[in-house]
């Protein structure tokens, strides 16, 4: 556990490296006993977001076969994770599960937050697979160890590409909840674990998007985003993601062969999805102001930009090597065990490489301009990294944003029709959103949809 106390500060530096990290929901106790749960698609990226949205330490609950594992079996067994015996991994050691589970109540009862995915695969699918009965074991063990019950915390992990650098990802914390009146029944109790099994359940899909397949995705957000361009929404994470949940829903339905007014605003939501796309637009720009005012004051907010250029400029000669490498190292190491360990290779390959990198380029300035100057290389060169990449993302973005605004300006006539036709796409949604609704809360009905059809 000699590196337990650095999980933290390691985490943030890794996710927020890799990922435009956001983390958003409930806040989580920053002492005392608690299980966080949380989906599992990315290896073993995923423990350090739920670390970086924990703000916290927290320890592990992992496959056994990662200890032994050649690249990152140091790692595992370096922050203090607790082995999981798999009946797929070696059946004649289930058996020392009953000492893991021991060393988990304990840590709990003394006070620590303990991390599990309770799928127990990292998966490349869409939605949550079905959970395994550990995390309730777990749980009623340590509660029967504490006499009292203890915050159960779900995590939804959320990637728009989880495999390519700097793109978006979010880490959305739940609200604990209740199961007082199953916590001190016992991990033994078959009933209790089903029922605490079903919660944990529950509570993971509040905080997550299940898809019918990741091509649902692309649609699902663009509803989202027509909804806040036409009417303005709740930045709130909660808020954003119930209506996802309700979009979601809505797909559901339409495959199971309902719901076909939804049909036709599907229909014209893809269409106008792929318009935008192809003039570089999004909805929220579709209705930005093309103003000559707006693009004086866009120009001089960004003059500031020009100077930093030359920082882009120079991280792209200088870092290229090792980006290269990184990214492809990772891409090879991962072809055993899944596209889902990609980001994982990349992060550790990474941890690697440019160290080396900074310390070439730092004993070459050595040997050039004397120790003294080598060393201030060595020590500046991240810092250069880091700016490099913060200008080259915005430099980007304002390349899109110019892009964007030509188009609005050239092509008026077009971008009128489609904010009419935005306009009556929001309006539909809103129409059968407020049906759906009043549907779901009308005497006799059963609740919220399914989220996923078992027969599509």
């Amino acid at each position: 556990m000699w590196l337990s106390s650095l999980m933290p500060l390691i985490s943030r530096l890794a996710c927020h490296v890799y990922y435009r990290l956001t983390v958003a929901g409930a806040p989580v106790p920053p002492t005392g006993p608690m299980l966080l749960v949380a989906n599992h698609t990315n290896s073993l990226i995923d423990p350090p977001l739920v670390v970086v949205a924990a703000r916290r330490n927290v320890r592990f609950m992992a496959k056994a076969p990662l200890f032994t594992h050649p690249a990152i079996g140091w790692l595992v067994r370096a922050v203090g994770s607790v082995p999981v015996y798999r009946q797929i991994d070696d059946p004649s050691m289930v058996a020392q599960n009953y000492d893991s589970f021991r060393d988990v109540h304990a840590a709990i009862a003394a006070g620590y937050a303990v991390g599990i995915f309770p799928e127990g695969i990292s998966h490349s699918r869409s939605r949550l697979q079905p959970l395994k009965t550990g995390a309730a074991r777990i749980a009623l063990g340590a509660a029967q160890k504490l006499g009292r019950a203890f915050p159960i915390i779900p995590m939804g992990l959320v990637f728009r590409d989880r495999r390519t650098f700097r793109s978006a990802a979010r880490v959305i914390v739940g609200e604990a909840f209740d199961w007082d009146d199953l916590a001190l029944r016992g991990p033994d109790d078959k009933d209790a674990v089903r029922s605490l099994t079903r919660r944990v359940d529950a509570a993971m899909r509040s905080v997550t998007l299940n898809l019918h397949d990741w091509a649902d995705e692309q649609l699902i957000r663009c509803a989202e985003h027509v909804w806040r361009a036409e009417f303005g929404a709740s930045p709130d994470a909660n808020d954003q993601l119930a209506r996802l949940h309700t979009a979601t829903d809505a797909l559901a339905r339409l495959r199971l062969g309902e719901g076909t007014a939804w049909r036709l605003v599907v229909r014209d939501l893809r269409m106008h999805d792929r318009l935008l796309a192809r003039l570089g637009l999004t909805p929220q720009s579709l209705r930005a102001s093309v103003t000559n005012a707006a693009a004086v004051d866009w120009v001089v907010t960004r003059l500031p930009l020009l100077a930093a250029l030359p920082i882009a400029a120079l991280g792209l000669v200088l870092f290229w090597v090792p980006r290269e490498l990184t990214g492809r190292l990772g891409e090879r190491l991962a072809l055993p065990e899944g596209e889902d360990t990609v980001p994982t290779y990349r992060v550790i390959g990474g941890a690697v490489i440019f160290p080396a990198w900074f310390l070439l380029l730092a004993v070459g300035a050595g040997l050039l301009w004397g120790m003294w100057p080598g060393v201030l290389t060595f020590f500046l060169l991240p810092i250069v990294a880091v700016a490099a990449l913060s200008v080259g993302e915005t430099r980007q973005l304002s390349w899109h944003a110019i892009r964007r605004f030509m188009i609005l300006r050239t092509q008026r006539d077009r971008i009128a029709q489609l904010r009419v036709r935005q306009r009556r796409i929001a309006e539909q949604l809103r129409d059968l959103l407020d049906a759906s609704t009043r549907a779901d809360s009308s005497p006799g009905s059963t609740g919220t949809p399914p989220t996923t059809s078992p027969t599509a």
